[in-house]
């Protein structure tokens, strides 16, 4: 009985000793890894940083490197872009992009200083998400027929709509709106989201659009009311705000979506490495209720379905920029 007793604690011993120098491997591989760089188009503390951060923070241990968030901030995520596009193919510098950069910036600006197809290799799609018209707290509209009626009453129909980017998809629904409820709106270009908001916070603006994860906090505190949604239908995050489809302004239920890029020529083995390591991040519960409640509805994409959403809402948009007239600038 005494020997099979120390044979047990000797078998208990080795296994825990096995453990501990796994563990140790682990982290030592983990802190001699080269590290891994996700570059942010826009600044710290807007929906694309918050995502970044939440993927850099579970991408380290499926990974076993550290993973990094690299803002670089400017001309609506062309910055980045480029960035990205100069960067070594060795899956090591990543670019957490929305439609934005990757749809629709190629199809306003004459030179971006990058080509999505041409530069960029899809990693894996993360979600889907809306854009949203918002008001300040200091506008008294509580919804956006009011909104359309406090306009025409307080400027004789003139207003201005912050938006976080120049040539931007908000842009194009600032005009449209415009159109459709005779108002002359200007669409008031920011540095990304962050600053509109801290505008809209302070009633320097009366509204703003962008998308559903840059409001949503404020909204559900009071401070920032979201009063429409683009989309084919209401946000389970915020059930009582209509979508413009419901309000008559129709075209718009293509979701925008974020997703993950690498340079072009990142070896085979090297994207299938970090997609299949998002995949498993994705599945983790902690992380799909931080993103649910960003307002953004998770929608894993492998390297093929990313592409294809990628051209399918380059097409509808390069449509609907043509439709308005805009000349790239």
């Amino acid at each position: 009985m005494l020997s099979s007793r120390r044979t047990l604690l000797a078998r208990a011993l080795r296994c825990a000793g096995a453990l501990a120098a796994g563990l140790a491997l682990s982290t030592a591989m983990a802190q001699t890894a080269k590290p891994v760089r996700i570059l942010v188009g826009f600044p710290a503390g807007g929906g694309s940083d918050a995502i970044a951060r939440l993927l850099a923070d579970k991408l380290k241990d499926q990974i076993h490197a550290p993973v990094v968030v690299d803002n670089r901030p400017g001309a609506g995520g062309q910055i980045a872009a480029q960035a990205l596009k100069g960067a070594p193919a060795d899956g090591r510098t990543l670019f957490l992009s929305h439609d934005h950069t990757i749809s629709i910036l190629p199809l306003v600006t004459r030179n971006p200083g990058y080509e999505p197809v041409r530069d960029f290799v899809p990693v894996a799609g993360i979600a889907t998400f809306v854009n949203a018209f918002a008001v300040s707290g200091g506008t008294p509209a509580p919804n956006f027929g009011a909104y359309v009626d406090w306009v025409k009453a307080q400027g004789g129909g003139k207003g201005a709509v912050g938006i976080p980017a120049p040539a931007s998809t908000p842009e194009f629904l600032v005009q449209l709106i415009g159109q459709k409820y005779q108002l002359d709106l200007v669409a008031a270009p920011y540095r990304g989201s962050a600053p509109m908001v801290a505008d809209m916070l302070g009633n320097q603006i009366a509204a703003g659009v962008g998308s559903v994860q840059v409001f949503i906090e404020n909204h559900k505190a009071g401070k920032i009311r979201v009063v429409a949604v683009l989309g084919g239908k209401r946000q389970a995050a915020m059930p009582e705000v209509p979508t413009f489809s419901e309000l008559g302004l129709k075209g718009f239920e293509d979701l925008p979506y974020y997703g993950l890029y690498a340079p072009k020529g990142t070896p085979q083995r090297e994207l299938n490495r970090l997609s299949v390591a998002v995949s498993k991040v994705l599945l983790l519960p902690e992380v799909r209720k931080q993103l649910t409640d960003l307002g953004l509805t998770m929608d894993y994409m492998t390297q093929q379905q990313l592409a294809a959403r990628e051209r399918a809402y380059t097409q509808a948009w390069t449509r609907i920029i043509q439709g308005s007239g805009f000349q790239p600038q």
